[in-house]
């Protein structure tokens, strides 16, 4: 039998399908990443929002009419559970979002000729399988490691807490050990990440290890790049601010989702209400060279023309090195879904393009600041015609903007090279390597 797995959704649900690849393959299953070369397809689920959830159900269907096996895991049957075998009966098997360990369990059964197999927990509690070779995906000058799963926030927009449950960390030494690994493999870069990786360690030694995670990660050999994503506003402690300006490997870039700005919406997304501004310039004050990505939502229930203006003018102010924007998108079973002032689609699609044109110009205008600059870049491959495509420190793999640069020398993926940048657009640099 040969098993193939689709991965759909955000980088946390890749670490899990590769785990789910190394549990089968130490089984001594046969894996392809090409779908019509399987007898069973597993497809990770996302239900973030109902775009994604959409995108999901899209894939389970097209591979089931195309008369293969469907396993169902992740996030959709975490949150429809049995609902989700009615409305597609084709699947024939299912796996929760904490019951990964059972991959190689359901896909055997399936595999047996049985007609429907589920184990999906009832509550989420997500324990990270430790002990397991990652089955890698992506394979490339950078990887994730999923340092903690789980969230202890309730905000008010989110679904997560239902779907993975509590906030459980990793211990240190597993996740050095896994760096290590990764490392040994070719990695020169490593993203680190979960629902909010500021509060690592909180709930195994009782106070915030990231700032000691990142000491013990930066003694690693042959490490390049250290970066932290998914940060959570209150618990930027100057311990982990100073340990992030401090340490060489550590990237210098902050991912900060503040969500909003306003603190009567801030209050209603259930999100710090705190002075948002006095602590970016806290950060870009001890870390002089640093990139702040953030994330806006607008168009939250209730939120008028004055408190998205308001948003609109701290952007403005704040001028963001990197800034997504969403639109406020209903969930069940969250506090927002039940609130009587719903924005309507079209002030919701307004409020973010007018949000994002005005961050374009501010991120043209903050790339033109690097030209003429010599900035150090970590080869990522090449395009067909020989460009080299490259990343700064200031760019998180597949969010951020390029680096494309020519050079007369061969470089190797992985490589950090040094970069004279000749010219810039909204969301890319333009150079030469030296």
């Amino acid at each position: 039998m040969k098993i193939a797995l689709l991965n759909h959704g955000c980088a946390k649900n890749l670490v899990d399908s590769e785990l789910m690849l190394g549990l089968l393959a130490e089984k001594g299953h046969q894996i392809t990443l090409d779908e019509n070369d399987a007898d069973i397809v597993v497809i990770n689920t996302c239900s973030f929002i109902h775009d994604a959830e959409q995108e999901s159900v899209q894939t389970i269907l097209q591979i089931a009419n195309s008369g293969k096996k469907v396993i169902v895991t992740g996030c959709l049957p975490q949150k429809y559970k049995g609902d989700l075998k009615k409305a597609i009966p084709e699947i024939s098997g299912m796996v929760g979002t904490s019951d990964i360990k059972e991959i190689v369990d359901v896909v055997e059964q399936v595999a047996g000729n049985q007609p429907f197999v589920s184990k999906v927990s009832e509550k989420p509690d997500y324990l990270y399988p430790e002990n397991i070779e990652r089955q890698q995906i992506t394979v490339g000058a950078s990887s994730y490691i999923k340092i903690a799963d789980g969230c202890n926030y309730h905000c008010g927009y989110c679904i997560i807490p239902n779907l993975r449950g509590e906030y459980h960390s990793r211990t240190i030494e597993s996740v050095v050990d896994e760096a290590e690994k990764l490392v040994k493999k070719g990695v020169t870069e490593i993203v680190l990440i979960a629902q909010d990786t500021t509060s690592y360690g909180i709930d195994l030694y009782g106070k915030q290890k990231l700032p000691e995670l990142l000491e013990e990660l930066n003694k690693i050999e042959g490490l390049g790049w250290i970066r932290i994503m998914y940060a959570y506003p209150s618990q930027m402690s100057d311990e982990l601010i100073d340990a992030i300006a401090r340490l060489d490997k550590v990237a210098k870039y902050i991912d900060l989702p503040l969500q909003h700005c306003n603190s009567e919406i801030l209050k209603a997304m259930r999100r710090p209400v705190m002075d948002y501004e006095a602590l970016v310039d806290k950060i870009r004050t001890k870390i002089p060279d640093v990139a702040i990505r953030t994330a806006f939502i607008v168009g939250y229930p209730g939120e008028t023309d004055e408190q998205f203006n308001e948003l609109y003018d701290f952007v403005k102010r704040m001028r963001f090195e990197k800034m997504g924007v969403f639109e406020y998108s209903r969930e069940k079973n969250t506090v927002s879904y039940s609130m009587t002032e719903q924005i309507p689609a079209k002030t919701k699609k307004q409020r973010r393009n007018k949000l994002m044109k005005l961050q374009q110009k501010i991120s043209r205008e903050i790339n033109e600041s690097y030209v003429g600059k010599t900035i150090q870049c970590i080869v990522e491959g090449y395009t067909d015609d020989g460009v080299v495509l490259m990343r700064s420190q200031h760019d998180a793999p597949e969010i951020d903007g390029m680096v494309y640069a020519s050079s007369k020398e061969q470089v190797v993926p992985g490589d950090i090279e040094n970069v004279l940048i000749e010219r810039a657009d909204e969301y890319d640099l333009f150079g030469v390597l030296q």
